[in-house]
């Protein structure tokens, strides 16, 4: 099982939502935490970085899977339009 760090600002993405969405993008994070690599459908390869997006309704979220350290570092929560800037 993977540990799941959020950055300071996920974190504060989280606070800011409305509570009942803040709870289910943290059962879709503890979810990927059991099994990062498993297929899912909802999870994609971003270009150029060493990053994830995980979609759950309008709101993505970045991390990253550290391997070695057994770590899921969640980069950044945001709606679909914002969050890749």
């Amino acid at each position: 099982m993977y540990r799941v760090e959020y950055r300071k600002e996920a974190a504060r993405d989280l606070l800011r939502m409305p509570r009942n969405q803040a709870q289910l993008i943290r059962e879709k994070i503890d979810a990927l935490a059991a099994n990062p690599y498993a297929p899912n459908k909802n999870v994609k390869a971003l270009t150029g970085v060493p990053a994830y997006r995980l979609r759950v309704g309008d709101w993505r979220i970045i991390y990253e899977v550290h391997s070695d350290t057994l770590i899921i570092l969640v980069l950044r929560i945001a709606s679909r339009g914002s969050v890749y800037k």
